[in-house]
């Protein structure tokens, strides 16, 4: 498919939908029940570009994996510390976490690998984390521009007891190097630096080291995690995707219609994306956590606001998207570090606003953008490779005519049948 035609909305019925797992639940998962000592179920799985990538490469590890798509089932067995093979070549994709947390995990383990990529991912930063396993003695042989992969990991008996990260660039530097910590023989404090070192996702995986029964102190923005801990779950579910979840939350916005996620919960979510429900309880909207799942109820106008998103930056996308219909300006702000995600999202933000007729321009000194509504023209909207602009700008063409997603199946590094769902709601709409 090599582009997609929304078709707008017209309907007021109700609106129902199911969305997958977490992807940042999952990869933690596979993760943390591969380093455990138990066979694990792990339920909910999402299956998807990043996720397949990270079971593909437990797998070349040596790692039995039993996966099950249709029951969204992986059992894993723990092999409580222990890479079976040792030296292995594995591929990493496009998968941010699978390319942080295997990089780590495999340092601290010991044996020499390979480390491939796709061409997306060669352009993301590696290099902090790489400078960090030098100094515990990590020998790191990067095969194309320094500081970024493809590279060789060779090490034995790493031993050391204190590490310091910056979690501007990418929080998930400082998760790959907790949940590894518990494979080094004296254990590690991690200090932890930047404005992220307390963010949502570094909280996730502490609480999920929690539940799978790891130790953690925490003293401010350190963490220690004590040595010769053996930890493990027989089992594990995971929640529904709220990154998903939040494209069709704001739907409710944006067509002014009640719609219900399914199995999504606000109040115990471990996902940082639920403050996105927040933005739309200032915008005006209804927002309810009932026994099925969260719903949200729509308005007929909202205004433009002033919003900090650096810890939820996923939906910065999402967010810009609401602002074009809202009756005022809005301002996006503390969202610099998304430039080096996929695609240079608030430049993606700024050129697709603009190719639908809507006003949009960067604002440095808070390190974000406004956003100025104007009617939307029709407009083909270029997705970088970039799985989250695609469902993002889909949203625009449920309410305005002439919106044409190019390269719509960028959508499976996280959601499958993103397409398909918006299909079926536009089948059903009346």
């Amino acid at each position: 498919m090599d582009q997609y035609i929304v078709k707008p909305l017209t309907g007021s019925n109700p609106i129902k939908v199911e969305v997958p797992g977490s992807k940042s639940i999952t990869n933690r998962a596979l993760m943390l029940a591969a380093l455990g000592k138990e066979t694990c179920i792990l339920h909910g799985v999402l299956f998807s570009d990043d996720s397949r990538a990270f079971l593909s490469c437990l797998e070349e590890l040596g790692f039995e994996v039993k996966i099950e798509e249709e029951q969204k089932k992986v059992t894993i067995t723990g092999m409580g510390g222990e890479i079976p093979n040792k030296n292995a070549t594995i591929n990493v994709r496009s998968a941010g976490t699978a390319a942080r947390f295997l990089t780590v995990m495999l340092a601290f383990a010991g044996g020499r690998y390979t480390l491939n990529s796709s061409e997306q991912m060669k352009k993301r930063p590696m290099e902090p984390l790489l400078t960090e396993l030098r100094k515990a003695g990590v020998k790191i042989t990067c095969l194309e521009k320094e500081g970024h992969f493809p590279f060789i990991i060779e090490s034995e008996n790493v031993t050391i007891k204190e590490i310091t990260i910056d979690t501007s660039i990418s929080s998930q530097f400082a998760s790959a190097l907790l949940m590894s910590a518990t494979l080094l023989p004296d254990g590690l404090t991690l200090h932890m630096s930047g404005e992220r070192s307390s963010g949502a996702y570094v909280l996730m995986t502490l609480s999920m080291m929690e539940q799978f029964g790891i130790q953690v102190i925490k003293n401010g923005a350190d963490c220690e995690i004590v040595p010769g801990q053996s930890y493990g779950l027989k089992e594990y579910s995971i929640e529904p995707d709220m990154s998903a979840a939040c494209y069709f939350f704001a739907m409710a916005a944006i067509l002014n219609r009640q719609v219900t996620v399914l199995g999504t919960h606000e109040a115990n979510s471990l996902q940082g994306d639920k403050k996105f429900l927040g933005i739309l309880r200032d915008l005006g909207c209804k927002v309810e956590d009932l026994p099925e799942g969260v719903t949200v109820t729509g308005v007929d106008h909202y205004p433009g606001i002033c919003v900090n998103m650096k810890d939820f930056s996923d939906q910065a996308l999402t967010m810009a998207v609401v602002a074009a219909f809202a009756d005022t300006p809005t301002r996006i702000e503390q969202i610099g570090h998304i430039r080096m995600q996929e695609s240079d999202r608030i430049q993606a933000i700024i050129n697709e606003l603009n190719r639908m007729g809507v006003g949009c321009r960067e604002i440095p000194e808070s390190d974000g953008i406004e956003i100025i509504p104007a009617p939307i023209h029709p407009a083909e909207i270029e997705t970088y490779e970039d799985h989250r602009v695609a469902m993002a700008f889909t949203l625009a063409g449920l309410r305005a005519e002439g919106i044409v997603i190019k390269n719509p199946l960028c959508c499976g590094k996280t959601f499958e049948n993103y397409f398909e769902v918006i299909d079926s709601i536009i089948a059903q709409d009346i």
